[in-house]
């Protein structure tokens, strides 16, 4: 989202990326369109996944490490560039910074678009941890300080997320820091509505459709579970309106397609309202996820019960200016974030005692087809990928020049 506007600040970008034969992930080929025509791509190869595996190695940046080292070795032997940096979840490919900036001299920034070494699951019972944490656990607790004690620049989609970091390494107080969520291209929107005939239809037409796209899991059972309850007391207690809700989450496991463990079915079997609920484990690309938020009447999103966690990617849901429902941590700054973007938004904390009858009556309204529009300030044109590129390219320039 951010190369369209690198050049227009000042700065020449080149990517290096995997070639996508190697990963699990979603394909999505209409990415391409919004990527300008001047933009150098770099692939690399990653170890095959069917032979890693043997070893317990899956991890897409663990079988590229090699791969990325040897390329961007000979790209620095053989041009000169000013910074690199890391805008990418596969996080043990950031200590290859330390050894760049230790060979040729070249200054790092990371993008910590989530948290790489988390203590969160640890008094978590094992069926709520993620796959092979055990192993994951400690590789990130070995590889996180090797990145991190030499690292010239740090942006978080979260405050929180560089408050742990700064307590840990307090270095990191001494560099340049900034939270930069994930912006929008409008133009995204228009090139997912022009290319739907490529797209599988998710939502049933007859329905009041409302969309969760999204990872799932049990740090999001309790507004589920909110949003259950009263779906469960409106169907028994007015069933011919409640019949209209259907409620999808799409994309809720990280897993390969077709591997994904359901995380949201089982709460909707507990309160007997599965009837009225589809999970999509798998994921689905970006531009899917534009096209279901636009075709959706209704959007939900479920926070996590932990107030670090930061819906990253709230901003297409708010730029769909559909009716949004929105459950957060009491203590999570997407409240900030959604207060100073919209107007009409059904905003509910944890700690609310009003929750149920909040709940009840946007359902009723939904049911009852009262899809009022959602209403955007002038505020969220802080969060244009134009604007938000800004702000990372102004970090760049703090990172190359302190040095």
């Amino acid at each position: 989202m951010s190369l369209p506007y690198f050049a227009q600040n000042g700065w020449d970008a080149e990517v290096v990326i995997v070639n996508q034969q190697h990963s699990d992930l979603m394909k999505d080929e209409l990415l391409k369109q919004s990527i300008p025509a001047g933009i150098k791509i770099h692939e690399v190869s990653a170890f095959n996944k069917k032979w890693t595996a043997k070893f317990g190695l899956g991890s897409l940046a663990l079988r590229s490490m090699w791969f990325y080292k040897q390329k961007v070795d000979q790209l620095l032997k053989t041009q000169k560039y000013e910074l690199i940096y890391f805008s990418t979840t596969q996080f043990p490919l950031c200590i290859l910074g330390a050894y760049w900036k230790k060979r040729f001299g070249i200054p790092y920034v990371i993008d910590m678009q989530d948290p790489w070494h988390s203590d969160y699951y640890q008094d978590k019972p094992k069926n709520q941890r993620p796959a092979k944490y055990w192993f994951s656990y400690r590789l990130n607790k070995y590889l996180e300080p090797l990145a991190m004690k030499h690292v010239d620049g740090l942006i978080s989609v979260s405050a929180a997320y560089l408050s742990v970091l700064q307590k840990r390494y307090p270095r990191i107080a001494r560099i340049p820091s900034a939270v930069i969520t994930f912006g929008v291209l409008e133009a995204d929107f228009v090139i997912a509505k022009s290319n739907k005939h490529q797209f599988k239809e998710l939502l049933n037409p007859g329905k009041v459709n409302i969309v969760c796209v999204g990872r799932g899991g049990a740090d999001m059972q309790k507004p589920v579970s909110l949003v259950f309850e009263t779906l469960q007391k409106g169907l028994q207690e007015e069933p011919g309106l409640f019949n209209q809700l259907h409620f999808y989450f799409i994309g809720t496991s990280y897993a390969p397609s077709g591997r994904g463990l359901p995380t949201i079915l089982p709460i909707a079997t507990k309160y007997q309202v599965q009837d009225h609920v589809t999970e999509i484990t798998d994921r689905i690309s970006f531009y899917h996820t534009l096209l279901s938020l636009q075709q959706a009447d209704a959007l939900f999103i479920p926070g996590s019960d932990d107030p670090q966690y930061t819906a990253s990617k709230i901003y297409p849901y708010l730029l769909s200016k559909k009716p949004l429902l929105a459950i957060f941590h009491q203590d999570s700054n997407a409240i900030d974030v959604i207060n100073e973007c919209s107007t009409n938004t059904t905003l509910i904390k944890f700690s609310d005692e009003d929750s149920n009858s909040k709940l009840s009556r946007v359902l009723t309204d939904w049911a009852n087809m009262s899809l009022v529009p959602l209403q955007l300030t002038p505020q969220i044109k802080k969060y244009s990928a134009a604007h938000l590129t800004l702000r990372q390219t102004e970090l760049f320039n703090r990172a190359i020049h302190q040095r």
